[in-house]
């Protein structure tokens, strides 16, 4: 694997990293909306990822890349208060099914992937810099 194949592989995982911090992001701040575009509560978004081969890796090199960003099928939490523009009938609100801990810690995990990213990929560059240099 030549120095710009692993630049290109790390660039796919920042690129991936940045996409699950922005659906993290996204699912924290509609955590109580009961009101989406579609109707009814903001139904949660999670990031499906994937392995894809690149291009001059060779055999066995692989990056990643966003498959597709897919809503969580688990119901909304429902909560009575009758008071609510949004309570149904018997008083229940439907809200989200966002956690807020465990979006955080989704967003953690994926800044914490992000930071080995750009770690990996500025010593690729290094390492092209340092190559350069001996033919100097």
């Amino acid at each position: 694997m030549d120095f710009f194949t692993a630049m290109e592989v790390s660039a796919s995982g920042l690129s991936a990293q940045r996409t699950r911090m922005t659906v993290s992001s996204s699912n924290l701040a509609n955590a109580s909306t009961t009101r989406a575009v579609g109707g009814g509560p903001y139904q949660r978004r999670d990031v499906v990822l994937g392995s894809v081969p690149m291009n001059n890796g060779g055999p066995g090199v692989s990056g990643v890349a966003v498959q597709q960003i897919v809503a969580d099928p688990n119901p909304p939490r429902l909560e009575y208060d009758p008071g609510h523009p949004d309570a149904d009938v018997d008083g229940y609100v439907a809200y989200p099914n966002v956690n807020p801990v465990e979006e955080m810690v989704d967003m953690i995990t994926a800044s914490r992937a992000y930071e080995a990213g750009v770690t990996a990929l500025s010593t690729a560059v290094s390492m092209a810099e340092r190559a350069l240099g001996i033919g100097r």
